[in-house]
Parts: structure tokens; sequence; C-alpha cells
């Protein structure tokens, strides 16, 4: 088995919730929770965490948690991953959300899994999508898949059109071969990626293929405040099963 590294981006500077890595959760900084969370993955030989700011690397260093500081002028939470990545050489890299402060580590782990078919040069996961309410959220990202588990197309509407049984949504935490990782952020935003404010579509509007993963595991991310509040009843809910 070829292990990755985990890389989380973690930008202070969000427009909906200024400081959001370091947000308390039960007392803890979320950036702290995914870190530990991440941390317990079998498949991955390290995490880091990649970050713009002093304040994050300041509450990391306290935490010790391993931090890099990357470039203030960098556009996306991927290239925060790529400028980190290209430092430490690593073959497999792990691009985890910052603001999942309860996902799985299996989750991680399927991913590197499935990064060892030779083939596969980008991977993310999929749920499937049972509460109704989901389907109308634009903040949760619809995909369909080909018959093989390959994504066709992403969108924060829902899709496909009178669907069944079939609605997935998209979480957004990737897998990549270290080189398509390079590659992928030397390429020009999309016409797609732009109008449905989604990057991972500039992968497909450039012929390259995203293999998806179905899990069982749900996450709940932390877009804005209102969201710890969720979260905090979540994991209050875990301890007394």
């Amino acid at each position: 088995m070829k292990l990755a590294t985990g890389i989380i981006p973690a930008r202070y500077g969000s427009t909906r919730f200024p400081g959001k890595p370091l947000a308390l959760i039960l007392g803890k900084p979320m950036i702290q929770m995914v870190y530990e969370r991440s941390k317990r993955a079998k498949f991955l030989e390290s995490v880091i965490v990649a970050t713009d700011d002093e304040r994050i690397m300041t509450a990391c260093a306290g935490l010790g948690i391993p931090a890099r500081l990357t470039s203030s002028s960098i556009g996306s939470g991927t290239e925060r991953v790529a400028e980190v990545a290209r430092d430490l050489g690593a073959s497999l890299i792990v691009n985890i959300q910052g603001d999942e402060p309860v996902l799985d580590p299996a989750m991680l782990d399927s991913l590197v899994e499935t990064l060892q078919d030779e083939s596969i040069v980008m991977a993310s996961l999929m749920t499937r999508i049972r509460a109704p309410a989901v389907l109308n959220d634009r903040n949760r990202v619809k995909v369909v898949v080909d018959k093989d588990g390959f994504a066709l197309y992403f969108s924060r509407g829902p899709i496909p059109y009178q669907a069944k049984q079939e609605f997935f949504q998209h979480i957004g935490i990737y897998g990549f071969k270290a080189d398509f990782l390079f590659r992928f952020c030397s390429l020009s935003p999309s016409e797609l990626e732009k109008a449905e404010g989604l990057e991972q579509l500039r992968a497909l509007e450039n012929g390259y293929r995203i293999k998806m993963i179905e899990t069982a595991y749900s996450t709940l991310s932390v877009d804005s405040p209102r969201d710890i509040i969720e979260v905090e009843k979540l994991l209050r809910e875990k301890r007394h099963d």
C-alpha cells in the first residue's frame, strides 16, 4: 500500500465566517478537530495544515499541529495544498477540507485505496441524499456518475432531474496523484467552474476523470457560525449513543 500525505488548507479570511478554522467546537478549535480525526486514518503517513495566516500558524504551534505558511496571493484551497505538496515530495495527496470537523477517518482511507489504481489521478466522495431539503440547498453540491462511478457533472442544483433514488451529495474531500494535482492547478478556471462556483468542474471540462467513491458516512461542513450549533448537537448525541 502506497501511503498518502494529508494536507488541510485553512484560510482565516473567509467572507462568510472570518476566522473559521479557529472557531471553537465544544471548546476545541475546528482545525484541531479536523487534524485529530485525519490523524486516525490508517493510510496517511502524515497530516499537515497549509495556511496563509500567522494566527492559524500560532494556534497550530500551540497545539502541536504541523503547519506551513503559504502565499497570501493563492486563490483556492487546492492551490494552497499544491504549494505545500511541492515541498513535501509525496506522490499521493489527500486534500482534507478544514471545515469538516466530523469527518470519519475511513473516508480518507478509501481515497488512498482508490488511488492505488495507476489509471486514477483524482478521486472524491459522495453519499446518498436522504433528506429532501438537501436537494435544493445550494451549499450542498450534487453529483451524477457514469456506470463505472466516474463523475459526469457536479451542480448546486438538484441533478438528475426527477430522479427517484439516485441523488448523491458530493463530499468535497479529494485524493490526487501529486503530478496531476500540479497539472490541475496549472489549468485556467473553466466556464462551467465559474458558472457553478465549483472548482472540480475544471477537471471534467479539460477531459480528466474523477473517480467517485460512495460512502455511508456523511459530514456536516461548517459554512457559517450557525453550523457550529448543529455540529455540537451531533457530537453531543454521539457521546450518548
